[in-house]
């Protein structure tokens, strides 16, 4: 029988506890969000609905084709423009997703006979522009430019490391400064996903390169996503204005995708002027962030310190950890449930996303709904 096999797969996740399911929410959601990664509280911020409505209507409800065809208005230049200015780089080229950006940029920059060192915890878009990206590929330990170093050392042609800024399971930051140095001694590239960072790190959430002292070098290459602290939808990569230019001529999921819709563009491009004006928001994600972990571990919890904006809880099991989420879900409180194959390491968490926006009440709320819930 045509894709029988898939049968057994789905027997396979039942009894591993590890069956997904689609769960439709509602516009008017009663439910206290800290599962979103509305980082910043933007996604429904009146300026930035503003912004996509406004673009909707005068572009229309998408971009008619490919960037090198139709798919590129001037709204999409006034994006780039102001993105990469802001993140301090020379360059930037928006994309219809965070996870395209991520392919484009591993695959585009590692051609046939160079070497890619990637991190052990990097997100699966990196994962996969790796294995799509013709050059050799190299895992190393998560969070070590040493292990990096020693890679760098056995290949003599082009090289790139790859690297999460902010890993999105823990939320805990790489060592850019550390990463770059490693690839400075062998003049290999370092490309950084800073999907996480962005928004939350960084002078007035410019960036963790930013912070790290990289932003505008020429040996370093940023994505983003505008999925997550910019409430919208879709990517960019930053970076040198040659390697921009070459992604613009080699790019696969640049060449042949369709542009991003106007109306994701029009709203990013509202959320970064807002944080432009209010500068202050990246400090309270990271201040809520904070608050969070002090609480959950004063009560017994075992959460990872944050680095950023994501706050992760360990569960005993991938069952338990779905169980623990749906009992939060059922006392107000929405959560995000990790578990194998999501994870590297093999350990459940709930992952908490501390916005901005969320006010002491809230955080005290969710925690206590969090402490009562527990397995």
């Amino acid at each position: 029988m045509a894709f029988g096999w898939i049968d057994e797969q789905a027997e396979l996740r039942r009894r591993a506890g590890l069956v997904r399911t689609l769960r439709p929410r509602p516009a008017d959601s009663p439910l206290l969000d800290l599962a979103s990664n509305d980082y910043l509280g933007l996604a429904r911020h009146p300026e930035v609905t503003q912004g996509a409505a406004r673009a909707a209507r005068e572009w229309g409800g998408g971009a008619t084709g490919s960037r090198l065809v139709t798919g590129t208005t001037e709204l999409h230049a006034d994006l780039e423009r102001e993105l990469a200015d802001f993140c301090g780089f020379e360059a930037a080229l928006v994309f219809s997703s965070g996870y395209a950006a991520n392919l484009a940029a591993v695959t585009a920059l590692a051609p046939h006979g160079s070497l890619i060192v990637s991190d052990a915890g990097n997100h699966a878009s990196l994962i996969d522009g790796c294995r799509l990206a013709r050059g050799t590929t190299q895992v190393v330990a998560h969070a070590d430019p040493d292990a990096v170093r020693k890679a760098l050392d056995t290949h003599d042609g082009p090289a790139v490391a790859v690297s999460d800024t902010v890993f999105s399971v823990d939320g805990d930051a790489a060592p850019l400064a550390g990463l770059a140095r490693a690839c400075r001694e062998h003049g290999a590239g370092l490309v950084v996903d800073d999907a996480h960072g962005l928004g939350v790190l960084g002078a007035g959430g410019r960036g963790a390169p930013h912070a790290a002292g990289l932003a505008g070098a020429d040996d370093v290459v940023v994505t983003v996503t505008l999925s997550k602290s910019l409430g919208s939808q879709g990517g960019a990569v930053l970076g040198p204005a040659r390697v921009i230019d070459h992604l613009v001529n080699a790019a696969r999921t640049f060449i042949f995708d369709t542009g991003l819709a106007p109306a994701a563009a029009g709203a990013a491009l509202a959320a970064l002027r807002l944080l432009r004006r209010e500068p202050e928001r990246a400090a309270r994600a990271r201040a809520v962030a904070d608050d969070l972990h002090t609480r959950l571990t004063a009560a017994g919890l075992e959460a990872v310190r944050p680095d950023a904006a994501v706050v992760s809880v360990r569960a005993p099991s991938p069952e338990e950890a779905v169980a623990w989420a749906a009992d939060c879900r059922a006392a107000g409180l929405a959560v995000g449930c990790f578990r194998p194959p999501s994870v590297p390491d093999g350990i459940s968490r709930l992952r908490l996303t501390a916005r901005a926006d969320l006010s002491e009440g809230q955080i005290e709320r969710a925690v206590q709904v969090i402490g009562e819930t527990r397995p």
